[in-house]
């Protein structure tokens, strides 16, 4: 028999396509197995950032991506997402792009040695997209909420970008709650109960957080990929801050901002718990087989009580979400 590398003699590599990634290592990202190989330690490195607290949990189909870093090119723009039948793809421009089999939970991408140097834009656009979106398409649905916990139980603070999810999270915590996530949290489908994931090991804060919380006055605020402005913080550095990967559903609060009125929850019906979610969520579709899916995990929560959460400050929402007392009981 011809050995594959007499039958490759002769051949150009135009396509790049057997170059060699001799750097590799597994992730868990929410508990669920992501091998990565790569021919940067920059990429290593980034994905150690995202994902190197998160240790094995659930036996499911490992999770593969391939990313190659060039030389050439300079800092990705930001990218387009574009998807068809069971492949998507990220382009920023000739030489940060990538691509995904969403069926086959396979992703790749090349990106600029520029890119790969600045591991929150790397994180940003692509390393965490290429996990997190293959990640949802069997293992794990996303719901655009914070998530805290009281004795096991948790609330999803559910809301908008800007409604002051993670910085009520981050409040939640300083005073006793459970930290679980700071702004998606995820379904484990099959799950006998709603189990609900996150990531506890950070929280994204609005630039302005050191106002309300005078311990992150010497965190350095740093305009994000997307142009946000924000704060990074570790949850290690505040060992007073309990945390945990996941919780038990046992209610939601969607969050609405108002200004010099009093604050107060109001109880929603099954109805409008879900038109908050759909209205709200801006989830992506990535055909009728997941989207039933994600759709029949999501319609889980309607079993649970539902509220809207009306305030001003931060104080305010936190007496009120004190009223729920202990959650489920």
């Amino acid at each position: 028999m011809i050995a594959s590398e007499e039958l490759k003699r002769g051949f150009h590599d135009p396509l790049l396509h057997d170059i060699d990634l001799p750097l590799s290592a597994t992730y868990y990202p929410h508990g669920f197995p992501a091998a990565i190989a790569t021919n940067s330690r920059d990429v290593l490195e980034a994905a150690g950032e995202a994902w190197g607290m998160f240790r094995a949990e659930f036996d499911r189909q490992t999770i593969a991506v391939r990313m190659v870093v060039l030389p050439e090119g300079d800092l990705a723009p930001e990218p387009s997402y574009r998807s068809q039948g069971h492949l998507m793809s990220i382009v920023c421009d000739p030489q940060n792009f990538g691509m995904m089999d969403l069926r086959a939970l396979f992703g790749y991408s090349f990106v600029s040695s520029k890119t790969a140097a600045d591991h929150a834009w790397l994180r940003w656009f692509f390393l965490e997209p290429l996990v997190l979106i293959l990640l949802t398409q069997r293992h794990a649905v996303p719901v655009h909420a914070a998530c805290v916990a009281n004795e096991g139980r948790g609330i999803l603070l559910c809301g908008p970008s800007g409604a002051g999810k993670s910085t009520l999270a981050f409040a939640c915590a300083r005073a006793g709650w459970t930290y679980v996530s700071d702004d998606i949290t995820w379904l484990l489908p099959g799950a006998a109960d709603l189990t609900l994931l996150g990531k506890p090991h950070q929280v994204r804060l609005r630039h302005d957080a050191p106002r309300l919380f005078p311990e992150l006055q010497d965190y350095v605020a740093r305009a994000r990929p997307n142009g946000k402005i924000s704060i990074e913080v570790l949850t290690a550095g505040f060992p007073q801050i309990q945390t945990a990967s996941r919780a038990s559903a046992g209610a939601l609060v969607f969050l609405r901002r108002q200004e010099r009125r009093t604050a107060y929850l109001e109880p929603l019906s099954t109805l409008e718990v879900w038109d908050e979610l759909i209205t709200d969520g801006g989830y992506s579709t990535y055909g009728d087989e997941v989207t039933a899916l994600h759709q029949a995990e999501r319609r889980r929560l309607l079993a649970l009580p539902g509220y809207r959460l009306y305030y001003e400050s931060v104080s305010d929402a936190m007496s009120q979400l004190s009223l729920l007392g202990a959650i489920g009981k």
